[in-house]
C-alpha cells in the first residue's frame, strides 16, 4: 500500500469522477430533449443544456489527466514534488473556474465559442491554473529524471500546447481579427482540433505509462516505435486540425497534409496497445484486469474510429458528414471510447495502488464494464444512423420540412436515450465504486 502524504491527486481524482457523472447526466436530459422538447426547458433549454455536458465531459478528461501525472510522478516514481502549494492552489484554481462556468451558464453568459462558451474572462484563471502545473511538472522532472522516458515527452507537450492554444482560441477577441471572417473561421477551428490534440496527448502518454507499469518493461518507453507514436502525434497536433476545415478556401497543399496525417496517428496507437496486449502474462493481466480490460477496449474504439476517421477526412465525404450526428459519433468515439477508458484504466490502477484491499474482480463490476461497452457501441451505431439521414435530407431531399426530417427520427431518438442511460447507469455504477475507495483513502490519516 502506497503512504498518501500528497492527497492533492486524489482530490483532482474525485473531482474528475463527480464531473464525470454530472456530464453524463447533463449529456442524458439533453438526449431527453429531442424526444421531449419542453423537458426542462424553463431552467436549461438545450442551448444551455449541450455546452453544460461538453463543458464538463472536457472537465472530466482535464482533472482525471492532471491528477494522473500528480499520482505517478510523486506516488510511482517518488520525486519529490517542486511545490506542493502549487498543486493545492491549482486545484483550488480549477474548482473555483469551474463554479464560475457553472454560473456563467446558468445566467447566460455565454460569449464564448463551441468548446469554449463560457464568459471569456475565465480563461484566464484557466490559463493561470495550466501555467502552475507546468511550472510544477518542468521543475520537478528537469530536476529528477535523465534519458526522459516517452511518456514525459508526452506530458510536458501536452502541458505546453494546452496553453498555447486555449490562447489561440481567444484570438477572435482581438479588434479586427474575427472582421475578416474566413481567417477568424480558420484559427476558431484550427484551435480547437490542436486543443483536443493537447489533450490526447496527456492522455495517450497515460497510456504507455500504465503499459510499461503493468508489463514492468521500462523499454517500453524508451522503444522506437512509441517516440516514433509520439513525433506522429505531434504532427498530428500541429496539423491534423485541418481535415476540420475543408469547408474553407485554403491551400490544396494544406488539405493533402490534412488528409495524411489524420488517419496515422490511431493506427500506431493501436498497433502499440495491441502489441502491449498479446505480450501480457496471465499474471499481469489477473493483477490489473480493469486496467487491461479498460486498454483492450480502447483498442477496440481506436480500430472503430480510425475506419470513421478514414472516411470522413476524405474530403468529398467530409463535406456530407459535416455538421451531422456522424461528427458527433466520432466525438463520442473519442473522449468516450479512447479517453474515457484509458482514464478509467488509470483511476483503476491507481486505486489498486493505494487500497491493496480493493477488489476488482467482482461480478458486479465486470458487468458494469461489459454494459459500458454495449451500451457505447449502439449508442455510437445510433449516431450514425441519425447523422446518414440528416445528411440525406440536406442534399439529397427537396419539399422536406427540419421539422418532417426530425419527425422521422423520433424512434432513433428515443433509441439514443434508452442506450444513453444504459450508458450512463454503467459509468454511474463505475465512478461510484472508484469514488467510494478514493474517498476511503481521503479520510484516513
Amino acid at each position: 500500500m502506497i503512504e498518501m502524504k500528497n492527497k492533492t491527486p486524489l482530490l483532482f481524482i474525485i473531482a474528475a469522477l463527480l464531473a464525470l457523472l454530472l456530464g453524463v447526466f447533463f449529456g442524458l436530459f439533453a438526449s431527453l430533449q429531442y424526444i421531449i422538447p419542453d423537458f426542462l426547458k424553463e431552467y436549461i433549454p438545450f442551448h444551455k443544456m449541450r455546452p453544460f455536458h461538453v463543458t464538463t465531459v472536457i472537465s472530466w478528461i482535464i482533472l482525471c489527466v492532471t491528477g494522473s501525472i500528480y499520482f505517478f510522478i510523486t506516488h510511482i516514481e517518488k520525486l519529490s514534488l517542486y511545490s506542493k502549494k502549487l498543486s493545492k492552489l491549482h486545484f483550488v484554481v480549477f474548482i473555483i473556474t469551474a463554479i464560475g462556468i457553472y454560473v456563467s451558464f446558468l445566467s447566460g453568459k455565454m460569449e464564448g465559442r463551441e468548446y469554449l462558451s463560457y464568459t471569456p474572462i475565465l480563461t484566464i484563471p484557466i490559463l493561470f491554473g495550466w501555467i502552475l502545473f507546468g511550472v510544477n511538472y518542468y521543475k520537478t522532472i528537469a530536476k529528477n529524471v535523465k534519458n526522459w522516458s516517452v511518456y514525459y515527452w508526452m506530458w510536458a507537450t501536452g502541458i505546453v500546447f494546452m496553453i498555447y492554444h486555449l490562447c489561440e482560441a481567444h484570438f477572435w477577441l482581438i479588434p479586427g481579427f474575427r472582421e475578416r471572417f474566413i481567417t477568424d473561421m480558420a484559427v476558431q477551428w484550427k484551435s480547437y482540433g490542436s486543443f483536443v490534440g493537447s489533450w490526447n496527448m496527456l492522455v495517450y502518454g497515460t497510456a504507455i505509462y500504465l503499459m510499461s507499469k503493468i508489463k514492468r518493461d521500462s523499454n517500453l518507453a524508451h522503444g522506437k516505435m512509441v517516440f516514433f507514436f509520439y513525433f506522429l502525434g505531434l504532427t498530428n497536433l500541429m496539423f491534423g486540425w485541418a481535415h476540420h476545415t475543408y469547408i474553407i478556401p485554403m491551400q490544396p497543399w494544406i488539405r493533402y497534409v490534412a488528409y495524411g496525417v489524420s488517419m496515422t496517428e490511431w493506427i500506431v496507437l493501436g498497433h502499440i496497445i495491441y502489441s502491449w496486449i498479446k505480450s501480457l502474462s496471465i499474471k499481469d493481466k489477473q493483477e490489473y484486469c480493469m486496467v487491461y480490460r479498460f486498454l483492450k477496449a480502447a483498442d477496440f474504439w481506436v480500430f472503430i474510429n480510425i475506419i470513421l476517421a478514414l472516411l470522413f477526412s476524405i474530403p468529398a465525404i467530409n463535406f456530407f458528414t459535416h455538421g451531422t450526428h456522424i461528427t458527433v459519433a466520432h466525438s463520442m468515439g473519442t473522449t468516450i471510447g479512447i479517453n474515457t477508458t484509458i482514464l478509467m484504466a488509470s483511476v483503476f490502477f491507481i486505486v489498486q495502488k493505494i487500497l491493496p484491499s480493493f477488489k476488482t474482480t467482482t461480478l458486479f463490476i465486470k458487468r458494469s464494464y461489459y454494459l459500458f461497452n454495449i451500451m457505447l457501441f449502439l449508442f455510437f451505431c445510433t449516431l450514425l444512423y441519425a447523422g446518414v439521414i440528416k445528411s440525406n435530407w440536406m442534399y439529397f431531399t427537396k419539399d422536406i420540412h427540419f421539422s418532417e426530417m426530425q419527425d422521422s427520427l423520433f424512434t432513433t431518438y428515443i433509441a439514443f436515450f434508452v442506450f444513453g442511460l444504459g450508458l450512463a447507469i454503467s459509468i454511474t455504477t463505475l465512478s461510484l465504486t472508484l469514488f467510494k475507495a478514493l474517498f476511503k483513502v481521503l479520510k484516513s490519516n
